[in-house]
């Protein structure tokens, strides 16, 4: 997995800092503005960063967490599960979409390693597709961009740009499941990367392990009607057949990249590409289709259009 770098800051709007390897984040807000900011954060060192991890109490009860969970995972150096990780997660709720009022500082533009960012007004209408990556316990406790704590339990996320707070469904493109969560932090600050889920939200979309995962968001707005989550397919039922693959990596990140790009070039194709990992390797593959030559027309239309000839394999 990656280590923090780029993608591994959290700031307090209305801050900044030039500081060691913490690179400024500069908002365009009056003066005034920052400076009742800064008194307001004034307890608590105005910046908060993913390089300086602090340890809050986590859920009381003790039970081991689950087996897939304790592996590496996070897309953050020293960074995963906790410890004492609640027994049942599926059983924590998703997020209800209600009405809030907009953070006051958290919606101003603002700049970081160099690249402005002018949050939305409203989020009416909004979808994206991309790479979702998550953040556990590492950051458990810490002040997230609205000032709340981060809870690696809450259903909850992190994004660039979408007003704070606001809520979005997450669908994991691969396996179809889906969360309701609630934005309430700025980040990932990574080219490659939409969106950070917490701990729990990231682990009922089944990308725990992996580390991330390309998904769909979007906006739900108050009181919109959330469909419960489907049941996840257990890996027994996986399906079989012909795959279509588009590239194979020694490396998750290169794979997760060209995946990102690929989806970037190719705005019409929606079916999922799968990682598939083995032998040291991260292949691209998308299907499954019954027949070679179903899968023909699109390996056509991919070579043509992408410029990369697609293996046919068979699983």
């Amino acid at each position: 997995m990656s280590s923090p770098g780029a993608c591994g800051r959290r700031w307090w709007p209305g801050t900044s800092s030039t500081a060691g390897d913490r690179s400024p984040v500069r908002l365009a807000v009056p003066p005034s503005a920052v400076v009742l900011a800064a008194a307001a954060l004034a307890g608590c060192g105005g910046w908060v960063t993913r390089e300086a991890p602090a340890r809050a109490p986590e859920a009381s009860t003790p039970a081991p967490a689950p087996a897939q969970a304790r592996r590496p995972g996070a897309y953050y150096k020293d960074d995963g599960p906790g410890d004492r990780t609640p027994l049942d997660l599926a059983s924590i709720p998703d997020a209800t979409p209600r009405a809030e009022p907009l953070h006051r500082f958290a919606n101003r533009p603002y700049q970081v390693f160099g690249r402005d960012y002018a949050p939305l007004a409203s989020a009416t209408g909004f979808r994206q597709k991309g790479i979702a990556s998550w953040y556990g316990r590492r950051y458990h406790g810490q002040n997230t961009s609205s000032g709340e704590p981060y809870d690696m339990y809450a259903m909850t996320a992190a994004h660039p740009l979408l007003p704070i707070p606001s809520y979005v469904r997450v669908t994991n493109l691969a396996n179809r499941r889906s969360v309701v969560v609630r934005v309430n932090d700025r980040g990932p600050f990574h080219a490659e990367r939409v969106i950070d889920l917490s701990y729990t939200a990231a682990w009922k979309l089944g990308y725990v392990e992996a580390g991330s995962a390309l998904v769909e968001i979007e906006h739900l707005a108050p009181g919109a009607a959330v469909a419960a989550r489907p049941e996840p397919t257990p890996a027994a039922a996986a399906p079989g057949g012909v795959f279509l693959q588009l590239g194979a990596f020694s490396a998750r990140e290169s794979a997760d990249t060209f995946r990102a790009r690929i989806y970037r070039e190719l705005a019409w194709l929606s079916d999922p590409i799968e990682v598939v990992p083995g032998a040291g390797l991260f292949r691209l593959q998308l299907g499954p289709f019954r027949t070679r030559e179903e899968a023909r027309p699109l390996a056509e239309r991919i070579e043509a259009e992408f410029a990369v000839k697609p293996l046919f394999v068979f699983r």
